[in-house]
């Protein structure tokens, strides 16, 4: 066996388990989010503040900005 081809297995395997552990998040916040659901929360709500929460705060805030130039120009409150 070549270096190069274990490395390629090492790197396949690792992909796998990368993918694997992203379809277990996205199945965790899916349930969460049923749960939040249930409770009484608006789940568009709670993925906009999760959306928000990653951005960098320059950029949300120039975003917000511009929405309200949007909406005054618009009249909209």
């Amino acid at each position: 066996m070549s270096s190069n081809k274990v490395k390629l297995q090492e790197k396949e395997i690792d992909n796998l388990i990368e993918e694997e552990e992203k379809a277990a998040a996205a199945q965790d916040i899916t349930d969460i989010l049923a749960d939040s659901k249930i409770k009484g929360y608006d789940i568009k709500i709670l993925k906009q503040i999760m959306k928000l929460r990653k951005m960098d705060d320059d950029k949300r805030m120039r975003q917000e900005e511009e929405l309200e130039t949007y909406k005054s120009t618009i009249g909209m409150k």
